[in-house]
C-alpha cells in the first residue's frame, strides 16, 4: 500500500479541536476513504467519546501494567520483557468497522510521558503503512508531531474558537511549527463556533495580522452542544447538522 496521507489537528484546549477531528474522521469514513488509523495523542484522551468508541486499553495503562508486572515478577515464564511488551501493546489497537484507533492516555505515576511517547511512535510506525489515512488529534504543544510520531504531516489543521485570543494562540502554534521545521504539506486555520458561520471583522483582522491561511469557518452548532451535555458522540450527528455539513465542505475544498 502507498504511504498514507497524514492529517494532524492541533489547538488549545476548549476550542472544539477534538470534536472537529472526530467529524473529519467521520467524513473520511462516509466517503469510503479508508482504511483509517486514528491516533489520539492527547494525554487527556476523549476522541473515542466523540466517535462513540470504547477505549478499554490505552498505551498509558499498558505502560503502568508492564511496570507493575516487572516489579512483581509476574511476566509470564519463558517470555522476555520485550515479547511481553509486544503482546501487550498489540492489544492497544482498537478495531472498528471503518477505522482503527490508538489511544495514548495518561500514566498514573510521576514523571514525563517520554516512554509512552516512544511507544506511540513505535506503534504508529508499525501500523501506518497499512492505512490510506492517518489522523492524529494532538495536544496544543504538538509534542508528538515534534518528536516525529508522524513521519510526515501532509495537512496540519489548526483549530481556534472565534475570538481574537484564540487566533493569537493558534498563531503561536503556527510559529512553533515553523521553528521546528516540520514543513507540513498544507497548513491552515479552522475557526470553530462562529455564530451563523460568519466571522466578525475584528477576528478576520487578527487572522490577517498573523498571516494565517484560513481553511474554513465552522458554525456554532446546538446539536454538538447537546451531545456534549448528554455524553453522546457528536461525530454521529446527522449529515445535515450545521457543523458536520461545514466540515464536509471544508474537506472537499482541501481535496481530502
Amino acid at each position: 500500500m502507498a504511504t498514507p496521507r497524514t492529517i494532524a489537528v492541533a489547538g488549545k484546549g476548549g476550542v472544539g479541536k477534538t470534536t472537529t477531528c472526530g467529524m473529519i474522521i467521520d467524513y473520511l469514513c462516509r466517503q469510503k476513504k479508508g482504511p483509517i488509523l486514528v491516533v489520539d495523542a492527547d494525554a487527556n484522551s476523549n476522541l473515542n467519546e466523540v466517535l462513540g468508541v470504547e477505549a478499554d486499553v490505552t498505551l498509558g495503562q499498558i505502560r503502568e501494567e508492564m511496570a507493575h508486572a516487572e516489579q512483581t515478577g509476574s511476566i509470564p515464564a519463558g517470555m522476555t520483557k520485550a515479547d511481553y511488551a509486544e503482546m501487550q501493546f498489540n492489544n492497544a489497537l482498537i478495531e472498528e468497522d471503518d477505522f482503527d484507533m490508538l489511544v495514548m492516555g495518561r500514566t498514573q505515576g510521576k514523571g514525563c510521558y517520554c516512554y509512552v511517547n516512544g511507544v506511540l511512535k513505535t506503534q504508529v510506525d508499525k501500523y501506518a503503512k497499512n492505512y490510506a489515512y492517518v489522523v492524529m488529534d494532538n495536544e496544543a504543544g504538538l509534542e508528538h508531531v515534534a518528536r516525529g510520531t508522524l513521519p510526515k504531516v501532509d495537512v496540519m489543521l489548526l483549530v481556534s474558537d472565534c475570538s481574537r485570543r484564540g487566533i493569537q494562540a493558534v498563531a503561536r502554534i503556527a510559529e512553533m511549527i515553523e521553528e521546528m521545521n516540520l514543513n507540513p504539506g498544507q497548513m491552515g486555520l479552522i475557526v470553530n463556533r462562529a455564530p451563523g458561520g460568519v466571522l466578525e471583522p475584528g477576528v478576520q483582522e487578527e487572522i490577517d495580522r498573523h498571516g494565517l491561511k484560513l481553511f474554513g469557518v465552522l458554525p456554532q452548532d446546538d446539536g454538538v452542544y447537546r451531545c456534549d451535555c448528554n455524553g453522546e458522540p457528536s461525530a454521529k450527528l446527522p449529515d445535515d447538522s450545521p457543523m458536520k455539513a461545514a466540515v464536509g465542505r471544508l474537506m472537499q475544498n482541501l481535496g481530502l
